[in-house]
């Protein structure tokens, strides 16, 4: 029989090669998810179309109540069967803004609260100062 030697290899370095190759890939996940995160949302540029409709946007409508009472609807002094004739001309969808002085007494804010229940507008927003 045969005597065989064992060889012992050293390892005199080491292969890098493969861990260059892996931190490639992470630096350019890395890169990737950084511009996403920075904007927010993946870039597009959306095609232009000659025939797109355009959202119909509604805009709000305000009524202000003064220090001496006084209703003014967008800014138009109105009594208040004026304002539950102007409020009843309008979509219940679209958003109704009341701004009412501190100084006014409460029965006028009650006034225009009763006519905006009265004719079902739910979308009200009450202005006040912080």
């Amino acid at each position: 029989m045969a005597k065989y030697k064992k060889s012992h290899k050293k390892f005199d370095s080491i292969n890098v090669i493969p861990f260059i190759d892996i931190m490639l890939v992470l630096l350019v996940m890395v890169l990737t998810t950084a511009t996403f995160i920075k904007q927010g949302v993946i870039p597009i540029d959306l095609p232009n179309a000659e025939t797109a409709d355009k959202k119909d946007r509604q805009k709000e409508v305000t009524i202000y109540i003064n220090a001496k009472g006084e209703i003014f609807f967008e800014k138009e002094k109105v009594d208040l069967g004026r304002l539950e004739k102007e409020l009843s001309s309008i979509s219940k969808k679209r958003t109704v803004i009341l701004k009412s002085d501190k100084e006014s007494r409460f029965q006028n804010f009650v006034n225009v609260m009763n006519i905006l229940k009265h004719l079902d507008h739910q979308q009200l927003y009450i202005v006040t100062k912080q």
